[in-house]
Order: structure tokens, then C-alpha cells, then sequence
């Protein structure tokens, strides 16, 4: 499903023109990114928490020039689906 099916199924669903339903939309996900880059975790209640995870310093490898390069700490987004949220997929979907 990509961003355009979710805009075309939230205006058939609540009647709203394409054009609000995608102002909507985006207004959403400009909401969420902006809240996990001021640090700040978001909680949907049934459906999940988006988290701002911090992964710790480590060595890696470049592989091209057989160096060992330092990885440093950063933070990555992250989302966890709620239990109820889990438990619908799995109840649902059909593994082909």
C-alpha cells in the first residue's frame, strides 16, 4: 500500500475531497518526524509507538580498502506495534 492508496482509502472512508485527505496525511507524518527529531517518542494507542532508538559507537569495516572504521553513536527512528495491533495481523494474514 503506498502513500497515495492511503490517501485515496481515508477519502472514501470519511468523504473528504483527495486533496484534504492528502493535506491530512502528510500534516501526520510531518508531525511524527518532526516530534522524533526534537527527541520526543509518539504514542498511538492501539496501534504503536514511533521511538527514537540510540545505537552506541562501534568499529566496522570497510571492506573496499580492508580498514577498520569507527561507526559513531547516533539515533535512528523505530517503531513498535501495539500488542492488539500485532495480534490482528497475525490472526489475519494468510502466509503464501
Amino acid at each position: 500500500m503506498t502513500k497515495a492508496d492511503i490517501v485515496a482509502d481515508i477519502a472514501d472512508t470519511t468523504g473528504l475531497e483527495r486533496a484534504e485527505a492528502l493535506k491530512a496525511v502528510e500534516a501526520f507524518m510531518t508531525s511524527i518526524k518532526s516530534s522524533l527529531a526534537d527527541g520526543q517518542n509518539v504514542y498511538l494507542r492501539g496501534f504503536g509507538s514511533f521511538i527514537v532508538k540510540e545505537r552506541a559507537e562501534k568499529t566496522g569495516r570497510n571492506i573496499s580498502k580492508n580498514t577498520t572504521i569507527i561507526i559513531p553513536a547516533h539515533n535512528i527512528p523505530s517503531f513498535k506495534p501495539a500488542k492488539t495491533f500485532v495480534e490482528e495481523v497475525k490472526s489475519k494474514v494468510v502466509v503464501k
